[in-house]
């Protein structure tokens, strides 16, 4: 088990016992990767290191398990659910729902660009999980969200570094190709983009 528990009694909103609040620091968690698909949320410590009930933090669970981030398993507790293949696929049809339209709208160049050169820096100093936060702000932008069940499915990779490098370039051809206005190159390069991508990430789940 890894430190992220015990950090946890370190922050601000630890200490409020609101399952809300709770649930936004176990959700921050996730989608950072500080704890991975698969593994499981023990109890017994996170009441210690939040301070609060287990009421609480078992109604923390139910949020967030309605979110598709957390799953309850009989007699096992409750794990960081594990995205399977289809559940990226939707992930991915969504994605194209709400991005390809979104290459025509106006505005997020710069916070796309600032995405791009962070990721740039993280991958110059290997780290991986870094560029993928970068990557999800590049998309953020476009289309000012996303949901954090992408992160699951990326956080399943075994080689990170694989799996993320090719879209630093790709990245940066979109951000061009809007910048310069060539808006039917852009949703084509977005359309291949997205395709090239779910194939990938659903191979890895499958």
């Amino acid at each position: 088990m890894s430190d992220w528990i015990a950090a946890l009694g370190e922050h601000e909103a630890a200490r409020d016992s609101a399952p809300e609040r709770i649930a936004r620091l176990l959700r921050a968690r996730v989608t950072d990767g500080s704890v991975r698909p698969g593994e499981r949320l023990p109890e017994d410590r996170l009441t210690r290191a939040l301070r609060v009930s287990r009421n609480t933090l078992r109604e923390a669970f139910r949020m967030l398990s309605h979110e598709r981030l957390l799953v309850h398993e009989l007699n096992r507790g409750v794990f960081v659910r594990r995205p399977s293949a289809e559940d990226v696929r939707d992930i991915y049809r969504l994605r194209r729902v709400i991005e390809l339209p979104a290459v025509r709208g106006t505005g997020g160049l710069d916070a796309m660009g600032a995405a791009v050169e962070r990721a740039r820096e993280r991958a110059a100093s290997g780290d991986w999980a870094g560029v993928a936060s970068a990557n999800i702000d590049f998309h953020r932008a476009l289309v000012a969200r996303l949901a954090a069940e992408l992160r699951l499915a990326f956080h399943g990779i075994a080689t990170p570094e694989d799996f993320h490098a090719p879209y630093l370039a790709r990245n940066e051809r979109l951000l061009e190709l809007l910048s310069t206005g060539d808006l039917d190159a852009a949703a084509r390069e977005l359309a291949d983009y997205l395709d090239e991508a779910l194939e990938r990430l659903a191979s890895v789940h499958g």
